[in-house]
């Protein structure tokens, strides 16, 4: 497998990981009671979290690893 199509993978793993967790946040809030625009509101910051996460681990990464 080439380098690009490794990234591309790792990029998909990580949008497909970012979904889940803001799929399972709006489901929760939704249990816990929350109106639907909280709730949505709750899946965004979720999903956004972990692909600021993601980001900050293959920058810190990327510098240990060239």
């Amino acid at each position: 497998m080439n380098r690009t199509a490794a990234v591309l993978l790792a990029a998909a793993l990580v949008v497909l990981l970012a979904f889940m967790a803001a799929a399972a946040a709006g489901v929760l809030a939704r249990l816990d009671g929350a109106t639907h625009p909280s709730a949505i509101t709750r899946a965004a910051t979720a999903f956004a979290a972990v692909l600021t996460l993601a980001t900050v681990i293959a920058g810190v990464l990327a510098q240990f690893l060239s």
